[in-house]
Formats: C-alpha cells, sequence, structure tokens
C-alpha cells in the first residue's frame, strides 16, 4: 500500500477516535491534561489535512490507484457523517440541517457511482471544493465553541448554514453535469445492438463465401 493510501486509511481510523472523544464524559471536560474541545478539534484537523495531502501526494508522485479512489470518497463520507452526527446529539446543531447535509453526500455520491460505472467523468466541482471547505470550518467552530466560547459557536451554526446552500447548490449542479454527461454518452444497449448485428452480418459473410467455395 502506497503512501497516499495509507493516509486515506488513517483518516479512516481517526473517525471513531474522534467520535468517542466527542461523546464520551470526560472528568474535568479534559483529555491528557487538555480540553476535549482541543483535543476533538485536533483530531479532526488532522483528519481533514490528511484529505488534502493524499490527493496532493498521489497526483504529485503519480500513485492514483483504483484502491484510492475507492477509499478515499469513503473515508470523507465516514468523518463528516460521524462527526455531525456526534454534533447533533451533542445538541451544536439542528438534525434536519445535518440529515439534509448526508442526504446530499450519499445522493452525490450515487451519482458518481453510476457516471462512473458507465465511463463517464464527473470530478469536484468549485461548488463542491466550496462546500467541502465551508463544512470544516463550520465543523471546527462548532467543536472549539462548544460550551467554552459562545461566539464560536454562533459563528459556527452560521456557517453551517452556508453549508447547507452551497451543499444544495452543488447538488443541483452535479445532477445537471450528470445528466447532460448521460445525455450525451452512447447507449450501452444501442452499441451492444450494432456489436450484435456486426457479428451476425459477419458470420452471414462467411457462410456465404463458404458456401461458394463448395
Amino acid at each position: 500500500m502506497n503512501l497516499p493510501n495509507s493516509l486515506t486509511v488513517g483518516r479512516i481510523f481517526l473517525v471513531p477516535l474522534l467520535v468517542s472523544v466527542l461523546l464520551t464524559k470526560f472528568e474535568g471536560r479534559q483529555v491528557l491534561g487538555l480540553p476535549v474541545e482541543l483535543v476533538a478539534a485536533g483530531i479532526f484537523g488532522l483528519a481533514s489535512l490528511t484529505d488534502w495531502l493524499d490527493g496532493y501526494l498521489a497526483r504529485r508522485r503519480q500513485q492514483v490507484t483504483w484502491l484510492g479512489q475507492i477509499l478515499d470518497p469513503l473515508a470523507d463520507k465516514l468523518l463528516i457523517s460521524a462527526t455531525l452526527v456526534s454534533i447533533v446529539q451533542l445538541g451544536l446543531a439542528p438534525a434536519w440541517m445535518v440529515a439534509v447535509i448526508i442526504g446530499r453526500e450519499f445522493a452525490v455520491t450515487g451519482l458518481r457511482s453510476i457516471a462512473y460505472a458507465r465511463g463517464l467523468a464527473m470530478p469536484a466541482s468549485n461548488l463542491g471544493k466550496l462546500k467541502m471547505v465551508s463544512q470544516v470550518v463550520a465543523i471546527l467552530l462548532l467543536i472549539l465553541g462548544w460550551e467554552r466560547v459562545p461566539v464560536l459557536l454562533l459563528l459556527g451554526q452560521a456557517a453551517l448554514w452556508v453549508v447547507l446552500f452551497t451543499a444544495l447548490l452543488s447538488a443541483v449542479d452535479y445532477y445537471r453535469r450528470f445528466h447532460h454527461a448521460l445525455s450525451r454518452a452512447p447507449n450501452v444497449t444501442d452499441i451492444s445492438t450494432a456489436r450484435a448485428a456486426r457479428h451476425a452480418e459477419s458470420a452471414a459473410r462467411d457462410d456465404r463465401k463458404m458456401t461458394s467455395a463448395k
């Protein structure tokens, strides 16, 4: 396993650690002498950094692999979904908003999977990248403002609205691009039918040649 894929796997293993830190009631709200908020924010920040770093290293080292293309989006969804659900459990964000954001993630993943299966490329859009950045910022602010810094908590809740807005816009954009790419792509059934017709025509031509030879 190369370095980029190892970073992706490491991000997956950070998810249960982050959830444990967020949801466990530590005595004095400290972990190893540090406030829970700082430890949780540090874990989430490290995991988010690996999200950028594994892609950068894979492109720079030309180590883009099939395994990495599967694991990377899976690790992203696990990290964001688990953290947002934990934040709802802590009462830092409304459940309906998080449900919409997570639902968007799986809907877009489904569209990209269908496109990939048909040989169509659907890279991340600028709106999708903006959504990811605002998502990381919102979660960090919510964690850091948790019961200690009300101003950061308010900023995090405001940033979550930005996440919701960009998530919905990017979802519409992905669907538009998916529909456009699908309409321009050759139909798989038509291709199969055309190949079968050519095969039958070739077989018939061979039969005629054999009959003439006799």
